[in-house]
């Protein structure tokens, strides 16, 4: 009897225990990775950690680990461009992207060797490796005059190490410079490295990450590379050459690694130096509505780079478009993955008058019929120069004519630069939807200038030919930072 009775209590202890164990695997499959939370960003402004202590995470390497996010950067405390002697990678931890805690220094200075005194140790780059359970760290190593042109590689079993130094390289033989990472939906790692002799390198690495395999693709000489993937599309972001010096940032997307990929073209307003600042990185952040991707740069100051100030900003990602928008302060939904900008206009009827010209933008004619053309014209006070601004998303916009009720968009969906805007029966088309990016006094809170870009070509809305002339036709053309490209709303 006995027997039996502690048998009954063995079974029904394992039964209790079983839905127990099924009860919190429930519980893990619908907890969020990221909770609810409202980070709020400043671009451009002071930035510490916990302690008050000036974020020093330029250059920056990140990778998300469950509910977390880890920063690597480099230390340029007390550092300037003609002394950038290494002192330390530092390793920060987040919950939301915005507040960070420094956990400890993930690569030390040695007393001698790539790490030693007196050396260049620059964008340390982590991926973890599933297979390997291992967080590789991948550096650019030079030396202070830049002649050495080598790869770095690190690793480490937990995301803020410390990290081990396994020594570096020129890999396949080829100098190496600026330096990014990737890794890809199917776990496969990539090297992203600026050659100077033959261009910005993207290149498989080893099953194990330590190693790099061969070549996929060269592009142009760019540098400071960052890519992200996206509905089946990579989106790489590089920088132009000018040293400390910010420029005009370019982007390009391919559905392949290995191409075709799109030309490059800025994804920040010309002449804005994308915001005065140099990508480091993009950050995913995925919530449960949709997926911001953060452009995360640094603008360089040169005379003190430990303070050089963190600029980042959230892009705006559609089919082969990419854009990113000014905000002098936005927030970010780390639960929903959803933000909001203090920059972009509010809904409401506007004017939009082109920056050239002082001419209005036009409904021609004041007709109200499906690709009637769009002009510049003077003020008439008609309602065929209103337009009524209305979100779809963030800093997309519809541009509805008060008129017609019809939305400005580019005919037929081309992409061919020169095509002639009009207004057609709004249809929810990428065609007629606009990112607005703030230009101008751009940092300015009475800012009221915009470009125009399009979200399905890429390209602005432009007056042809810089025109001034009243009557002259809107188009579509490549974003030249002109004045006819950029529109005030009033």
């Amino acid at each position: 009897m006995l027997a039996r009775i502690l048998t009954s209590i063995r079974r029904l202890s394992s039964g209790v225990l079983t839905l127990l164990a099924a009860a919190a695997m429930v519980l893990v499959a619908v907890e969020p990775a990221h909770a609810d939370a409202t980070s709020a960003f400043t671009p451009g402004k002071a930035w510490t950690d916990s302690s008050g202590r000036t974020l020093q995470m330029h250059g920056l390497g990140i990778v998300e680990v469950g509910s977390a996010w880890y920063a690597f950067g480099e230390n340029k405390t007390g550092e300037s461009s003609a002394d950038t002697s290494f002192q330390s990678i530092d390793c920060y931890r987040s919950t939301d992207l915005s507040h960070w805690t420094y956990q400890r220094t993930a690569l030390s200075r040695q007393a001698d060797g790539d790490l030693g005194p007196g050396r260049v140790v620059e964008r340390p780059k982590v991926l973890y490796n599933a297979s390997t359970d291992t967080y590789v760290m991948y550096l650019h190593i030079d030396s202070p005059s830049y002649g050495e042109a080598k790869v770095g590689v690190a690793t480490s079993r937990t995301p803020c190490g410390a990290y081990d130094y396994r020594g570096s390289s020129r890999p396949l033989g080829a100098q190496s410079k600026d330096i990014g990472v990737f890794q890809d939906t199917d776990g496969s790692g990539y090297l992203m490295r600026r050659d100077p002799e033959h261009g910005l390198r993207i290149e498989k690495l080893s099953s194990d990450y330590l190693t790099v395999t061969g070549t996929v693709r060269t592009f142009p000489d760019y540098e400071s590379p960052a890519m992200v993937k996206s509905g089946g599309r990579y989106y790489l972001l590089a920088s132009n050459l000018t040293g400390w010096r910010t420029n005009d940032n370019v982007y390009a997307t391919g559905t392949s690694l290995s191409g075709p990929w799109t030309p490059f073209r800025t994804f920040a307003p010309p002449g804005t130096m994308t915001y005065n600042s140099q990508t480091a990185n993009i950050i995913p952040v995925q919530g449960t509505a949709a997926t911001t991707f953060i452009y995360a740069g640094d603008r360089w100051n040169t005379g003190d780079l430990g303070s050089s100030p963190l600029v980042w900003l959230p892009l705006t990602i559609s089919g082969t478009t990419v854009t990113v928008s000014w905000q002098n302060s936005w927030t970010l939904d780390t639960g929903t993955g959803t933000w909001t900008g203090t920059s972009n206009p509010a809904d409401a009827a506007r004017h939009l008058t082109s920056a050239a010209s002082g001419h209005l933008m036009d409904v021609s004619g004041g007709a109200t019929a499906n690709g009637t053309g769009v002009i510049q014209w003077p003020s008439t006070g008609g309602p065929n120069q209103r337009w009524a601004l209305h979100r779809i998303r963030e800093n997309v916009y519809t541009l509805v004519g008060a008129d017609s009720g019809k939305c400005l968009e580019v005919p037929g969906r081309s992409a061919a630069q020169g095509t002639r805007l009009d207004v057609w029966t709004c249809d929810n088309g990428t065609n007629q939807q606009w990112a607005l990016q703030a230009a101008g006094t751009y940092s300015s809170s009475s800012n009221a200038s915009y470009a125009l870009v399009n979200l399905s070509s890429g390209l602005v809305a432009d007056v042809a030919k810089e025109s001034t002339a009243p009557g002259a036709a809107l188009q579509q053309w490549a974003a030249t930072g002109g004045t006819n490209q950029i529109w005030s709303l009033n």
